[in-house]
């Protein structure tokens, strides 16, 4: 099967050829047909499938086919929702790369930099926007966009999109989009939670799942080495000798984790960057420039920064820390392999993620191979540190409690005068209200006498 295949116009196709793009992937064969009938999808394929192209090509053609009947082009039609910017950036530049001979325009918005570019491009008009969550709920609330027009709407990596907390902002962008519109919901993943979000969201949508649920790509050689996890960077530098890993990407569990790995790796004359976070979008943009252009060698990224990152011919991926999710290892690792090209992924594991192996290799289906021949094995008779609670001692063993000191009795002639020294609310209420009390009229009869 071609491109040619599925009736495309003339334009979409020159740009494909541009791109060297001759072959369409599984998830493309199957979904563009369908998305091109106007039917709902529920999409899961594995990272680095090219589900980008497989919404983004259909919706070019459908947009096109809108322009014939002479509807406004100014106004927001499709939009699509990322759970990252990184992610939202890439989407941008492939429509800009599809669409690159077609008078449709769209627009990329996300946190983190400043709103007024963005919203300049979009009072000037854009039929296609691509956004993350919380900048388009942000600058729907200003008024600067609205939903009513929308005819399709795409949620790509919706899995990752609940897992960063997404959900309720996903709730209240789907109140905002007509209820009469199409969908088109991709994930690297399906777990029973998305399958539920989704049959409230889809209409007799046309399931499509081109590999198994959560499989990782077969020609990726993955290793696992069982290390320390003082002894990590030491493994990393290494392995980071072997110069035959020309680009190497690297997960660390942490923000911190991944600063602190930079600083290692350029103090021993490696070049690096990290990407998380806690880094401005500037910052974001070129640390993955940079990698891209070879001008560093290792990039080190935190998870949330994993789903943005789309590099072809990357060498290989590294898990600094094993993922506790077993669905987190296949994003991580399927950054490596993309378009049917070979890769490395590798996984540091030390006494403490045990655990969290054997749930990755219970979901892939398979034992991950232990390398052996390296520096720092971990030791055989390492054990999981769990703080232990102490044990109450016995009551014999107890310390005494010494014994609560008696109190002292008041005199009773200091009682007395305390209570006489403190009048009562009766005695300021005559006070105040120029009454005597029974007790002031006994004294005033004893003077008199």
């Amino acid at each position: 099967m071609t491109f040619d295949d599925f009736s495309l116009i003339e334009p979409i196709k020159s740009a494909l050829a541009t791109e060297g793009y001759n072959t369409p992937t599984p998830i493309q064969s199957e979904a563009i047909p369908v998305a091109l009938k106007g039917r709902d999808i529920l999409g899961c394929a594995q990272t680095g499938t090219g589900k980008t192209a497989a919404f983004a090509i259909p919706i070019l053609q459908l947009l096109n086919q809108q322009h014939q009947s002479g509807v406004d082009r100014k106004t927001i039609k499709v939009l699509i929702v990322t759970p990252t910017r990184e992610l939202a950036i890439q989407i941008g530049d492939s429509f800009t790369a599809y669409g690159r001979n077609l008078n449709i325009k769209h627009t990329v918005i996300f946190g983190g930099v400043p709103q007024n570019a963005q919203v300049n491009a979009l009072q000037r008009g854009v039929e296609i926007l691509i956004a993350t969550p919380g900048r388009l709920l942000d600058l729907m609330n200003q008024k600067y966009i609205t939903l009513k027009n929308i005819n399709i709407l795409v949620l790509d990596e919706a899995d990752r999109m609940l897992d960063m907390g997404f959900i309720h902002d996903v709730k209240k962008i789907l109140a905002a989009v007509p209820q009469k519109r199409q969908t088109l919901f991709f994930s690297a993943t399906m777990p029973p939670e998305i399958v539920k979000l989704s049959s409230s969201i889809l209409h007799q949508p046309v399931k499509i799942e081109v590999t198994p649920q959560s499989s990782t790509v077969d020609i990726i050689e993955q290793s696992v080495y069982f290390v320390a996890k003082a002894d990590k960077p030491s493994l990393l530098m290494h392995i980071l000798k072997d110069q035959s890993l020309e680009t190497v990407l690297v997960f660390t569990r942490t923000k911190h984790g991944a600063d602190k790995v930079v600083r290692i790796l350029n103090k021993g004359n490696i070049k690096a960057e990290a990407i998380h976070g806690n880094k401005t979008q500037n910052n974001r943009q070129r640390a993955l420039n940079n990698f891209k252009s070879k001008a560093i060698r290792v990039l080190v990224a935190s998870d949330i920064a994993a789903r943005g990152i789309d590099i072809e011919e990357l060498s290989c991926v590294i898990n600094l820390d094993t993922p506790n999710i077993p669905e987190t290892y296949v994003h991580r690792i399927g950054r490596t392999g993309r378009a049917g090209a070979e890769g490395i992924a590798m996984s540091f594991c030390d006494v403490d993620e045990k655990p969290y192996l054997k749930d990755i290799e219970k979901l892939i289906g398979k034992k991950i191979p232990v390398v052996t021949n390296q520096p720092f094995p971990l030791d055989p008779n390492a054990k999981i540190v769990r703080p232990e609670k102490q044990a109450r001692p016995e009551r014999s063993q107890r310390p005494e409690r010494k014994p609560r000191p008696e109190r002292s009795p008041k005199p009773q002639q200091e009682m007395k005068s305390t209570h006489e020294s403190r009048p009562s609310g009766e005695h300021n209420r005559n006070q105040q209200h120029g009454f005597r009390s029974r007790s002031d009229n006994r004294n005033v009869q004893r003077k008199t006498k």
